[in-house]
């Protein structure tokens, strides 16, 4: 691969890997503080938070819209215009996000009884998802400005967005978990209050930003046309539909270890935690793919589009691979500092390591997918990741798993062969290059 393609890779993807880092630094963070209350509110924040990530998945796919937009529109040259799939994203974000919030939060306790028989469980992760609701607006708004920025190479102030969330989240669950500066100590309860105040904070900044720095392109520059809403549309809903499937998937996950035990309910918590700060730099760097082929279709050169797809996802494989080292040489090591009780360690270690030498092909996976993304592929992509998953994957964990009783372990090797059977599927779409025709 050329060194000067490397270097442009790397300067536009540092930002957004710092930035998705810092968000599992966080997580872990929070995973630290609330396993300090014990297995059960460990085991009841982890399902909340798969909760909470299915009931956000479809308004969070709203980036995916925006970036492929603002991407096209700049290698169109059009300026003026790069905004204004941004403020289509805010207005959906607002139309959507109300109406779902509201139905969430009446479903929530029976939901989270479906999915834990467990009543200490249910009794800590019910509060702690309602307090999470009520940033779900703030959610579809914060991931359609991750859009824009990333979409015309402004993903470092993407970066500085998420550290003041994240600054303003750590200080908050301090506050709030153990009840400290005068405040009433409210445990897990008090994380979900931290991070949905974190998140509006977040949205506040990124509007100031927006003034400042987007609104020569169109930023609140009147409201979006339909066109636009449709155009919008069209490529949000197949990736919500694909996140909202994929979110519904890991709540099944959640489910069917839960099935198994409490104890690995706990664990898993902490093993999606710790695997993903390795694995969220390559979905990073497929970002980065999405905007750098998005801007080379929009210059008409679909031969160019390709080769980036296939050097981001090359720098994805080798990057991944070295973050996936320590987990598979030294789990216990990691573990130790997220896990108090000796069993729940001996339990996860081993998943951890097959997440470990399995993470750089799981990469390329998610490299390849938001590069076809940004090309606007978005329905293939959610065939193959919604068949992937549901017809393959969930119905082997449930019979590995609580079935035949290989436990989490067995499950966990489920999880990788899916994984790597769809980044091969994945790279066979990108080698066909039928999405360079796809017109946005």
């Amino acid at each position: 691969m050329d060194l000067g393609r490397t270097k442009t890779i790397i300067a536009l993807a540092l930002p957004i890997v710092g930035g998705m880092i810092s968000q599992n630094v966080l997580n872990l963070v929070d995973t630290a503080m609330v396993g300090t209350l014990g297995a059960a509110a460990l085991g009841a924040v982890g399902m909340a938070s798969f909760a909470t990530f299915m009931s956000q998945a479809f308004i969070m796919a709203l980036g995916a819209g925006v970036q492929a937009m603002a991407a096209r529109r700049m290698g169109e040259g059009k300026g003026d215009e790069m905004a204004v799939p941004l403020n289509g994203g805010l207005v959906l974000a607002l139309v959507l996000g109300i109406p779902v919030a509201i139905l969430m939060w009446f479903l929530s306790p029976a939901i989270f009884d479906f999915l834990s028989s467990d009543p200490e469980v249910a009794e800590i992760g019910i509060p702690y998802w309602k307090a999470r609701i009520f940033a779900l607006v703030a959610v579809g708004m914060n991931f359609s400005f991750r859009g824009y920025w990333n979409g015309v190479n402004r993903s470092g102030l993407y970066l500085r967005t998420l550290l003041v969330m994240h600054a303003v989240n750590i200080f908050l669950n301090w506050v709030l978990i153990f009840g400290k500066l005068g405040m009433p100590a409210l445990g897990a309860t008090g994380a979900g209050i931290g991070t949905t105040i974190s998140l509006w904070v977040g949205t506040l900044y990124y509007i100031y930003l927006g003034r400042r720095y987007a609104k020569d392109a169109g930023f609140l520059r009147g409201l979006p046309s339909l066109q636009t809403l449709r155009g919008m549309l069209r490529l949000s809903v197949p990736s919500g539909i694909q996140q909202l499937f994929f979110a519904a998937g890991m709540t099944a996950l959640a489910w069917i270890v839960g099935k198994v035990g409490t104890d690995e309910l706990g664990a898993v918590n902490v093993l999606l935690n710790v695997t993903m700060v390795a694995l969220l730099p390559g979905i990073g760097l497929g970002l980065v793919a999405a905007s750098l082929v998005g801007q080379a279709l929009g210059r008409g050169e679909p031969d160019e589009a390709r080769r980036w797809g296939w050097d981001v996802a090359q720098v994805g494989v080798l990057l991944l691979g070295a973050l996936g080292l320590p987990m598979l040489l030294v789990p216990e090591l990691i573990l130790d500092a997220f896990i108090k009780e000796r069993h729940v360690i001996e339990l996860a270690a081993p998943a951890l390591q097959v997440s470990g030498a399995t993470i750089a092909a799981e990469g390329l996976g998610m490299v390849l997918l938001n590069a076809l993304i940004g090309a606007g592929d978005t329905r293939r992509v959610m065939v193959v990741s919604v068949s992937m998953q549901w017809l393959l994957f969930l119905p082997a964990a449930f019979v590995i798993g609580p079935v035949l009783g290989y436990g989490l372990l067995g499950i966990w090797l489920a999880n990788a062969a899916y994984r790597g059977v769809q980044a091969v599927i994945f790279a066979g779409l990108w080698r066909g290059g039928k999405w360079a025709t796809i017109k946005i």
